[in-house]
Formats: C-alpha cells, sequence, structure tokens
C-alpha cells in the first residue's frame, strides 16, 4: 500500500473545513441568493461552526492537552493548528457580522423589520409585555452568580443573557444573574403585530430585556443591562466500556454525558461589561487553548435557518417540486419492475416516495419473504421504520442495522430501536469498532430474483428533500447477492468475506481504488484513455491524496467535485497541474459519491455512500457499487460533469481558501443544480429516452425569481 510522503503537499482536514464552511458565508453575500435563503445559509455557517468546535476543535483540545512524553509531536502541532484555526475564525467572524448587517439592512428595504428593546414603541412593548405575562412568564428561572461554582448543568445549544442589575441609590452595588433563553418554547423571533404594510419581528431576548422588571418584580430593582453569550462544549460521548452494559444503555448514557463536556468556546457580547464578563468566564474554567470570542449583540445564529417568512414567498428560493418518476408511477408492481431492469432515483429532483412504496409494497407482498436494510439517521416520523414495522407484523423476516453512533442522531435512533424490537424486528447495534455507514437494502423474493437498493444516502425522508443522492435498485444477481453478503459481514465481523463486485470498506475498498488509480496511470503511458472524474463530499485520507497526485504527475486528467474537507492542493508544478476541483454551495446540500474511471475506453462508473477519508476506508462499513445499466450510467455521468461545469455555484477549491469563481466569460453562468431539475423535468415529459449529452449543458431561459 502507498503511504503518504513527507514532502506531499497535503492540507490539513480542519482547515479545509475552514474553507469550506466559508464558501457558506460566502453565498450568503451574493445578490442573486433570494434574501430568506441568504438569512439560511448565515444559520447554517453558524450551525456548521458550532458542530466543529464541539468535535474536530474537542478532539484536537484533548490531543493538545495531552502530557504523555511520547504524544510530544501531535500534542505540539494540536496546537499549531488550533491556533490556526484561531485566527482563521477571528478573521471570519468579522466577515460574518457585516454579512448578517447587510442581509438585516437588505430585509428592511423588503419592509422586514428586526426590531431590538430600545427600538419597540410603546404599542408594540405593550403587546411584548403581554406575550411575557401569557407566554413566557414561568418558563426560566435566573440563576445568581454567585450561587453556582461552574456552569456545568447548562446546556451548549442555549443562548444565555448575563444580567447586571442595580436598585437606585447613593452607593448603588450592582448584583448579577444569568438566564437560559427559552428558545425551545416559542422559537428564536417573535413576530409583533404589523402595521403600515410592514412586517415587525425581534429576537427572543431582546423581548427579554423589555421584560426585565417583570422577571424580577418585587426585588427593587430599577437599573438593568443585559448581555447575550454561549458556548461550546466538548460533544465526544463518554462510552462506558463496562461490558455488563448493553450496547443500549452504553450509548443513552453517553447523549447525557454530553452536557457535562468541557466548554471549549465561548462567544459574548462586545458591549458586555468587563466585571459581568469576568464572572461569566470565571464559570466556565476555561484554559489557555479554548476559544473566547468578542462578538455582536446576537449569538446563536443557526436559528436564523428557521427565519419567519413573513409570508413573503418571493424571497425564497421558488419551488421545484420532487418529480415522480413516471416509469415508477402506476398501478403496476414495483418490485417486478426493478426485477425487469435497474431503476434509479436522484433525490431531492425525483421523490423518495417511489423509495417509500419499494418498501410498503414488500412489506405487504406474499412475495417477499425478508427484507434487510442499514440505517444511519432517521426521520422523526420515519415511514421506512413504518414500512418495516409493518412487514414484521405480516410475518416478514425484518433485520434492521441501525447505528447509535450517529453523531447528534443517538437519542432518535434508540427510541427507534426500541420500538422496533418491540414489533419483532431483528436489530443489530452496529459492528463494534466500525460505525455501520452502508445505505443498503436487501429484499429476499420468493419467485424471480432478489432485490437491492444501495443509495449514496440515508434512508431518511428529510434529507430525501435537502441533500442530492443517488439511489441504484437493481435485481443484478451478482450484485443482489453481495448486498446479502455485507449483511452477513455485519452480523460477523472481521470474517473474511471476499468481494468480487462491490467495494466494501474496512476489507478491499481502499485497494480497489487504489487499483483502478495505476490502472489509469498505466493505460495514460500507454497511450490509452485515461482520466479520473469523481464527485464526493470529502477528499482526506493520505494514501487517495498521493495517488491523485501520482496519477496527475503521469498526465492522468483528474476533474473532482468536492463539497467539504480537501486536503489535495491543486496547481503545484509537476505535482498536481492536472488536478481541477469545484466545489458547489447551492440550494441542495451535494451529498452524492460517484466515480468513474477511464479503464482504457471500457468506462467504470461507481456509486456509493463512502468519501476518501480514512474514516470511510479504514473505520466504517461503507459499501460502493458498480454501475452497469448503460442508461443510468449516462445520468451518473450527467450528474458529475454538470457539477464540473457549474459557474455561477461552483468555487475553485485549490487548498488556498479564497474559493474564487472560475473566469469563462460566459455571459449566462451555468448553474448545475437548475440544469438538473431542467432535465428532469423535460425527461420525464418526453416519450423517448433523452439522449446523454455531456457537452450539451442545458440552459433554458426560465425565471427562477433572481
Amino acid at each position: 500500500m502507498v503511504q503518504k510522503k513527507k514532502n506531499t503537499p497535503y492540507l490539513e482536514r480542519d482547515i479545509s473545513w475552514m474553507y469550506f464552511n466559508r464558501r457558506i458565508l460566502q453565498e450568503a453575500t451574493r445578490p442573486h441568493v433570494p434574501l430568506l435563503e441568504r438569512m439560511a445559509f448565515l444559520g447554517i455557517y453558524s450551525n456548521n461552526l458550532d458542530e466543529f468546535f464541539r468535535v474536530r476543535m474537542a478532539t484536537q483540545s484533548r490531543i493538545a492537552e495531552c502530557t504523555d512524553k511520547a504524544a510530544a509531536k501531535e500534542s505540539e502541532h494540536a496546537r499549531k493548528l488550533i491556533r490556526q484555526i484561531g485566527k482563521l475564525n477571528a478573521r471570519y467572524v468579522e466577515d460574518y457580522e457585516k454579512t448578517v448587517a447587510s442581509v438585516t439592512e437588505a430585509l428592511r428595504q423588503e419592509n422586514i423589520y428586526l426590531v431590538n428593546d430600545a427600538e419597540v414603541t410603546p404599542e408594540q412593548l405593550a403587546f411584548i409585555q403581554k406575550f411575557y405575562r401569557e407566554k413566557l412568564s414561568g418558563s426560566f428561572v435566573p440563576v445568581w452568580f454567585s450561587a453556582v461554582k461552574l456552569l456545568d448543568n447548562e446546556t451548549d445549544e442555549s443562548i444565555y443573557l448575563a444580567v447586571k442589575m442595580m436598585r437606585q441609590g447613593e452607593k448603588p452595588t450592582p448584583d448579577y444573574a444569568y438566564l437560559e433563553v427559552p428558545v425551545s418554547l416559542c422559537g428564536r423571533f417573535i413576530r409583533l403585530p404589523d402595521a403600515d404594510g410592514k412586517s415587525y419581528l425581534m429576537y427572543l431576548e431582546d423581548v427579554i430585556r423589555c421584560c426585565l422588571p417583570l422577571v424580577f418584580e418585587g426585588l427593587g430593582y430599577t437599573d438593568f443591562e443585559a448581555y447575550a453569550f454561549k458556548f461550546t462544549r466538548d460533544a465526544e460521548m463518554e462510552i462506558d466500556n463496562d461490558l455488563r452494559t448493553g450496547t443500549l444503555q452504553k450509548i443513552s448514557k453517553g447523549v447525557k454525558s454530553r452536557k457535562r463536556g468541557e466548554p471549549l468556546r465561548v462567544i459574548y457580547d462586545g458591549r458586555m461589561p468587563k466585571d459581568l464578563l469576568k464572572r461569566v468566564l470565571k464559570k466556565m474554567d476555561l484554559d489557555v487553548l479554548d476559544t473566547v470570542l468578542r462578538s455582536g449583540r446576537y449569538q446563536n445564529h443557526k436559528d436564523l435557518m428557521r427565519f419567519p417568512d413573513c409570508g413573503r414567498a418571493n424571497l425564497k428560493y421558488p419551488a421545484w417540486p420532487p418529480i415522480l418518476k413516471k416509469e415508477l408511477d402506476g398501478p403496476e408492481s414495483l418490485l417486478e419492475k426493478i426485477q425487469e431492469r435497474d431503476r434509479f432515483i436522484h433525490v431531492p429532483y425525483h421523490n423518495f416516495d417511489s423509495f417509500i412504496r419499494v418498501l410498503q409494497e414488500a412489506a405487504i407482498s406474499k412475495q417477499v419473504t425478508s427484507i434487510k436494510i442499514t440505517l444511519y439517521r432517521l426521520a422523526k416520523e420515519s415511514k421506512v421504520v413504518k414500512a418495516l414495522i409493518g412487514a414484521a407484523r405480516n410475518g416478514k423476516k425484518v433485520t434492521v442495522v441501525i447505528e447509535l453512533l450517529a453523531r447528534f442522531d443517538e437519542a432518535s435512533n434508540i427510541n427507534w430501536s426500541k420500538k422496533m424490537q418491540d414489533a419483532g424486528i431483528k436489530v443489530i447495534f452496529g459492528v463494534e469498532g466500525l460505525k455501520v455507514h452502508s445505505k443498503i437494502t436487501h429484499i429476499a423474493m420468493k419467485s424471480g430474483p432478489d432485490i437491492a437498493c444501495i443509495s449514496t444516502g440515508n434512508f431518511h425522508e428529510g434529507n430525501a428533500r435537502m441533500y442530492t443522492d443517488c439511489m441504484l435498485m437493481t435485481a443484478s444477481r451478482r450484485l443482489v447477492k453481495e448486498v446479502d453478503a455485507v449483511f452477513g459481514f455485519i452480523e460477523r465481523p472481521y470474517s473474511p468475506i471476499k468481494f468480487k463486485e462491490l467495494l466494501v470498506s474496512p476489507n478491499e475498498m481502499k485497494n480497489k481504488f487504489v487499483a483502478l488509480i495505476n490502472n489509469e496511470i498505466k493505460n495514460k503511458k500507454a497511450g490509452k484513455p485515461a482520466y479520473i472524474k469523481i464527485k464526493v463530499n470529502h477528499i482526506t485520507d493520505p494514501v487517495m491524496v498521493e495517488k491523485l497526485y501520482e496519477a496527475s504527475q503521469a498526465g492522468v486528467d483528474i476533474d473532482l467535485v468536492v463539497r467539504g474537507n480537501c486536503s489535495l492542493m491543486t496547481g503545484i508544478p509537476g505535482v498536481s497541474n492536472n488536478i481541477r476541483i469545484n466545489g458547489i454551495i447551492d440550494r441542495y446540500l451535494e451529498h452524492s459519491r460517484i466515480f468513474i474511471f477511464a479503464a482504457g475506453g471500457e468506462e467504470k462508473v461507481f456509486i456509493g455512500s463512502a468519501d476518501w477519508m480514512p474514516r470511510n476506508l479504514d473505520n466504517r462499513v461503507e459499501v460502493v457499487t458498480p454501475v452497469y445499466d448503460p442508461a443510468i450510467k449516462g445520468e451518473m455521468k450527467r450528474i458529475v460533469e454538470y457539477g464540473l461545469n457549474d459557474t455561477l455555484q461552483g468555487r475553485i477549491v485549490d487548498g488556498k481558501g479564497e474559493n474564487n469563481f472560475r473566469d469563462t466569460g460566459e455571459e449566462k453562468p451555468f448553474r448545475s443544480q437548475e440544469a438538473l431539475y431542467d432535465y428532469y423535468v423535460a425527461e420525464n415529459e418526453c416519450p423517448e429516452p433523452c439522449d446523454y449529452r455531456p457537452s450539451g449543458l442545458i440552459r433554458k431561459e426560465r425565471n427562477y425569481g433572481y
């Protein structure tokens, strides 16, 4: 196996992630993006950053704090990385605050006003006070700073107000308290009565600021100041290794332990007086490596993802209703249609209900004997699970592999697991030491071939409305047999199962990808067609990075669509001249993984669940399948080709973090998601299959509101 060379250009994963998140922030500044969607991008940026600090920065902090001499090198590296991220974060905070101010001002131009406690009219104040008495009173209790040693029972998902209050007198002595803003009770934004054709909104913390005399009623205080702060804890779960504790109980305990994680980052209102700030920070027990950020009046902007639209649909993306493919519609059996030939859907462009219908039909069909499925994340009201429970009640043998360690979804997964077990479903809680991240379904039939569904994304109705993912539904015996074998591997982990068709990690996936790249290098040297075209979320595995550099040096053309982390550095003479990377941020989150290799003119196409990261290739059960159907291969090629040619939403990913656009001189930039949706609409209306034309990028003149 190829090892990463010491002099190989390699961008640290966490630095590349900061560059990726900046692309999201930049999207909030673009005039052509509908205004309320720009608000949503600000929320996504903030939410991403919170999770990054809770997980990735927490990991680096633990490494940095390690005192073991054997880990001195790793510890110093982590310290250096933390400093780099801190500098980038401070830079981006300034950009973020400016963007929030800009978008808020733009909302005013559209007669949507965010008012603060100093701007309210007497009529609005009367409404706010009535709202407090009816909805908020008693929903939170202030805590004196002097009464607690540390803020160790508070959740980092909340916003807090630090309050300084005084009574009038000759020598007023201030008192200090804090309170949790009850966002879960009534949302972050409170809509005030409209007036003169204008809509008025208010942050919940400003509502509380207006009502502080009511909050502390009867205590004689006359003057109040309140400033927001929030903090981020280490989200690494403390998993009990006691073998007497069942897996389910271990994860449940681990989820509860998160709230006790050490604070790693504090963000506070920069106007907070020093005496109040001192009390906030004292209760955090921070160390020198933790991040303390001076910020604006408001924090925890993730709530901007749910900013009220005030009835202004024109300020949002126009609706793109999911397309129900004609070939998957009608009264005929979908199971039989899949047995006839391979089928595919590309969500959210295509309707995820087609897969739900497959499961529902399998649940009641007398031709089906068993269903096996892997579940990583589940919707709150999961139709997938309901179909599986129905199948079990109808006497089918149902096996569900559920990953309890799907980060931040553990509690939901535990809840569903219990319900499935109660219904008689065999529930397997992953593989000891490995996360099960594959997206596969196996349906055993009494007559005709069995069926398998292999997806790039979770079997999750919510994700299917927001994430771009491809699903292959096939009755190919050579593929279906091996999908069934994957379930055998999960039940008997680390058993020596060989896969001829599928690429399965941690077994042979990395080696097979390396072999595919080596083949392109060999073909290039032999004068045969040689190229690599890939669409993935992340590329950080040192071995794969090294192999792509090697292929580039051999003259292989490499074109990549990479959404997130990317450790490749392009344009380096003699190293990466032949590598080009496009990073797309748009209305849908790019999530599909598609791999295309020239293979000397006999093009090979694969789709699956795995990114090129060490965790995917070495520490997870992942499945990537070849695509054999010519029409579906063409569709996969289209998706990648459109992504590579996206000049409106695509950014140059080169390892420098500038996120520049390609200057093509085009009068109208190309937008891949729009083009794909247009194509699928036309295809569904076309009586004959439309030809795949990689160079014929559709540019319909359709008005999308911007």
